[in-house]
Formats: C-alpha cells, sequence, structure tokens
C-alpha cells in the first residue's frame, strides 16, 4: 500500500531496529490493554506529533524510552496498514546494554536471528515467555533477509 493514501486517518508511527553486534534490542511492551502490541516484544518507537518529521520523531521517541539514540539512523522501510504508517529506522546500537535505561515497557534485551524467527523469548522481569508482535516479527525477517 502508498503510505500517502488516505494518511490523514491513520498515525504516523517512527520505530527502529537497532542492532548490537548480531543481535536486535527489543522492547516487551507493557501489558495494558488499548495499546499495541500489549505484553509483547517489540520494536521501539512510537508516534509521529504534528508538525514532527520522522526523523525528528525517531530521537525523541529513542531518548525518551531508553535515553539513547544512535548517531546515525537510516531508514529501512515504511510498513502501512489499516492501523498506522510505521517508519522504520535502522542503526548500530553503540554503547553496552547497561548504559540504557528503560524508562518505557516491561523489559528490554537483545534477541538473536534464530529467537526472532522462532517468534518469542522469556523475559526475566516477567518471568515467562511472550511473543513477539507479528508485524514487528515481519519487519525483522525483512531486515534479516536484506
Amino acid at each position: 500500500m502508498n503510505p500517502s493514501e488516505n494518511s490523514s486517518d491513520r498515525p504516523q508511527v517512527a520505530i527502529a531496529i537497532l542492532r548490537y553486534g548480531s543481535r536486535f534490542l527489543l522492547q516487551l511492551r507493557d501489558d495494558i490493554p488499548g495499546i499495541f502490541y500489549p505484553g509483547q516484544w517489540a520494536l521501539f518507537g512510537g508516534h509521529v506529533e504534528p508538525g514532527e518529521s520522522t526523523d525528528d520523531a525517531m530521537r525523541r521517541e529513542l531518548l525518551e524510552e531508553i535515553s539513547y539514540a544512535p548517531p546515525v539512523l537510516k531508514i529501512f522501510g515504511c510498513y502501512a496498514d489499516d492501523r498506522a504508517i510505521r517508519h522504520v529506522y535502522q542503526g548500530e546500537l553503540e554503547v553496552d546494554m547497561d548504559k540504557l535505561i528503560l524508562k518505557e515497557g516491561w523489559d528490554l534485551d537483545l534477541w538473536t536471528p534464530e529467537e526472532i524467527r522462532r517468534g518469542d523469548r522469556y523475559s526475566l522481569r516477567a518471568q515467562q515467555v511472550r511473543p513477539l508482535g507479528n508485524l514487528h516479527q515481519r519487519i525483522l525477517l525483512d531486515f534479516l533477509d536484506t
């Protein structure tokens, strides 16, 4: 679907694929009804504010959620459905995990490509296996295939 079609009635979202070596940083979203992908693993990011560029939104969201944004973020692609238009960025996580401050979400961790393909992962904080959101898995698989 062309992202410009009917874009005014769908939220614009910026999300990031953050790679640390051969692993990928994911967030376990809060288990709150009414949010996208509650209680599921997902990419970091969020809504683009009115008048804000997707580049600025991506940096703002990462700083709000983990107190870190990579010096270089490049657009990977755009994924549109009836719920949102997602502008997907990619970047390298250039700091160790202990430098990240999780300010939004239930947990964060680095996933291997094998775990992404499987589609679920144990969370130490949740103390249970939680699924990777379907769309986020598709995006990551697309990235792995490039």
